[in-house]
């Protein structure tokens, strides 16, 4: 697509995964937006994570229908930030926005991020005032979380932000040179700097269908937040270790001191018991914290590529802007 020289380009990102129940009035909701884009030319790229769904026969449709639409369909499901990712990479945009599929995060709200974004700032990141829809507790965990994050990362992360923002192109270009496989978007973007803004928001209730991150799924996006980030945890293991050894070294003395000086030494295991078994669960928890460490390292120096597209849809013959899957195959208009 021949871009003219006088307009800038944004790159609209959204993941995608199951959703053939709002899919349809997504587009259709970004479509009005991007039709009010007077000085601004667009594109959208949608990221079929893996759906199983009607989704990818829809998004196919979009693509056919209208030449700014992209598609990546992956080959399978590999998670919500390794599709925010493949959608960054593709993107061609001055600026690029990243919402999800399910119009929790209001498309209109992108018009404030530009304004924004021509005032100076490189990222305009949407902090969320009220949750509507959403049980107290998922907002209590997820309340505790960003607050508990902050204090063990090592780099300060917006509270009750989660990836809805719009980024520049310096911002863009420094994320596509980080190349780590556990990815905390969110995070990334707060490390790499440059001159960022928060932009209240009252987040609106899930259009149709259902939540894309249960339980199992929060909690591990929540470790990956956590271990992603900070080195704390493995500080703090050595300090857990320390005051269990002085615990221990206490109970020794004051055995001995009973045994030695006292006639009051009882044979028994309840102490003893207690001890081996505090002694134990210290270190259980201290080898799973490591554990977690090792098994990115692990993951990290097995160097496979960080997703694989099965198919680039709308694209045209220069293709996505990079890609880091091995099969780049691309349906032409």
């Amino acid at each position: 697509m021949q871009i003219p020289e006088n307009k800038k380009l944004l790159s609209i990102v959204v993941p995608c995964f199951n959703e053939e129940e709002v899919i349809s009035e997504t587009f259709k909701r970004l479509n009005i937006f991007c039709q009010e884009l007077k000085d601004l030319n667009f594109e959208i790229i949608f990221i079929d994570d893996g759906s199983k769904d009607k989704t990818r026969e829809l998004l196919k449709k979009f693509a056919a229908d209208d030449a700014r639409v992209k598609v990546i369909f992956f080959a399978r499901n590999f998670g919500h930030q390794i599709a925010v990712t493949a959608g960054i990479d593709a993107a061609l945009g001055d600026a690029v926005v990243l919402i999800d599929a399910d119009l929790q995060d209001p498309p209109e709200v992108v018009h404030q991020m530009i304004d924004k974004w021509r005032d100076g700032y490189d990222v305009v990141y949407g902090t969320r005032t009220e949750r509507p829809g959403e049980s107290a507790f998922k907002l209590a965990t997820a309340r505790s979380f960003y607050r508990l994050l902050n204090k063990l990362s090592d780099v300060p992360i917006p509270l009750d932000t989660g990836d809805f923002r719009l980024m520049s192109r310096s911002v863009v270009d420094t994320l596509r040179a980080m190349p780590e496989r556990d990815r905390f978007v969110r995070g990334m973007v707060s490390w790499v700097g440059f001159k960022q803004t928060a932009l209240p928001y009252k987040r609106a209730e899930r259009f149709a269908g259902q939540s894309k991150y249960p339980l199992k799924k929060m909690l591990r996006f929540a470790t990956d937040g956590v271990l992603s980030f900070s080195t704390k945890p493995l500080q703090m293991s050595v300090g857990v270790g320390m005051i269990s050894a002085v615990i221990a070294l206490m109970g020794i003395a004051y055995a001995l001191f009973l045994r030695v000086f006292t006639s009051t030494w009882v044979e028994g295991w309840t102490a003893l018991m207690i001890a081996v078994l505090f002694i134990g669960g210290v270190q259980l928890v201290c080898i799973g914290i490591l554990g977690e460490y090792i098994g990115r390292i692990y993951n990290e120096i097995k160097n496979r590529p960080l997703y694989v597209v099965q198919e680039y849809v709308g694209f045209h013959e220069n293709g996505p802007a990079i890609s880091r899957s091995p099969v780049v195959y691309k349906t032409p208009r």
